[in-house]
């Protein structure tokens, strides 16, 4: 049940920035508060940056790939907008490789503490250690069983897959833990800490006892969807179930007029209104997907229900993982049925 649909009176969502800083250059949005953005190498071209000033160093939160082009722009950064003062701490919402990437390198050379979740450790730790030539035999299964075209699993069969390492820099010992509830000094104010799932799990974000800001990574952004995806590492799992209930649990604590700092497009108001969406979104893309399997089908073949364009290239493997997160879903609330195919596909279809 959406608890927000008991008010449907929600303030339109507004953008008091039109643009984001430029390259190597940072932005003022709260007293002591500067937002920062890092390129990344993809369709989704940009993560969100923010320093926070303590006084006599700067938190700085989340921090972009490892690459040698954001290391040169944190250091002009550092030596810019930051005006030389030191590192001494950084908050990492969550263990995606732009968010993470290079915890590691400030540790080590500016000799700051890492603070994050316990989950966003060991996940960051265990997948820098866990370089791969070719894709295991069970992530090739998982591919299989969702429906993966054969040619296009003989395609990455025989390439070189994305690994965690090639944008995270690796991970010294030693962190600070986050926790549900905890309450952080950060920037000459209190923030508590509240824990979403779904997009990561134990996602971190921070809501300000002080005035109207979050600091929300990927767990709040506007205009586009986090994916909500599923791998081969816990091909039964329901991430959109815990997402779900993260949206239904932090949209009972925004406002109109909260100021949120997400992890990529640009800081927005209209909270209330987004978590509406969020949730939104998600129950409308079930049902086009429950009336979309009046007949079997594969993962593969959900794209149409599921997606406005077409899908191909960068997008195809995510696509897939969020696509088999939905239909997960429906199994768990017994809306689907699934069989496997003689090809070891699964195939969907809708109960009557």
């Amino acid at each position: 049940m959406n608890l927000l649909h008991k008010d449907k009176t929600f303030a339109p969502i507004r953008y008091p920035w039109d643009n984001p800083p430029a390259e190597g250059e940072a932005i003022e949005v709260a007293e002591g508060v500067l937002w920062l953005r890092l390129p990344l190498p993809m369709a989704l071209d940009h993560v969100n940056c923010y320093a926070l000033d303590d006084g006599d160093s700067w938190t700085i939160i989340d921090t972009g790939f490892a690459s040698k082009r954001s290391r040169s722009i944190w250091e002009k950064l550092i030596q810019g907008p930051l005006a030389g003062k030191p590192i001494g701490r950084v908050i990492v919402t969550h263990h995606h490789p732009d968010h993470i990437g290079l915890a590691g390198w400030f540790m080590s050379e500016y000799n700051a503490s890492l603070w994050t979740t316990r989950t966003s450790w060991l996940f960051a730790r265990m997948l820098t250690l866990d370089e791969q030539d070719r894709p295991t035999s069970e992530t090739i299964k998982f591919w299989r069983g969702a429906g993966m075209p054969a040619d296009e699993i003989a395609r990455r069969e025989g390439e070189r897959p994305f690994n965690f390492a090639d944008a995270v820099d690796p991970l010294p010992l030693g962190y600070h833990r986050i926790r549900q509830g905890d309450c952080i000094r950060i920037g000459s104010r209190d923030w508590d800490v509240h824990i979403g799932h779904g997009h990561a799990p134990e996602h971190a974000t921070f809501w300000s006892r002080d005035d109207n800001l979050i600091l929300s990574g990927d767990q709040i952004i506007p205009s586009i969807s986090s994916n909500i995806g599923v791998y081969a590492t816990e091909p039964d799992a329901d991430p959109l179930a815990e997402w779900l209930e993260s949206c239904e649990r932090l949209g009972a604590l925004a406002h109109d007029d909260h100021l949120a700092l997400g992890g990529h497009k640009l800081p927005f108001t209209g909270l209330r209104m987004r978590m509406h969406q969020l949730i939104e979104n998600h129950h409308g893309a079930l049902h086009r997907l429950q009336d979309h399997l009046a007949k079997p089908k594969t993962a593969h073949d959900c794209f149409p229900a599921l997606f406005k364009r077409k899908i191909g290239g960068s997008e195809y493997g995510l696509a897939l993982v969020e696509a088999v997160a939905h239909l997960n879903h429906l199994l768990n609330v017994g809306r689907v049925s699934r069989s496997k195919g003689d090809n070891g596909a699964w195939l969907w279809v809708r109960n009557a």
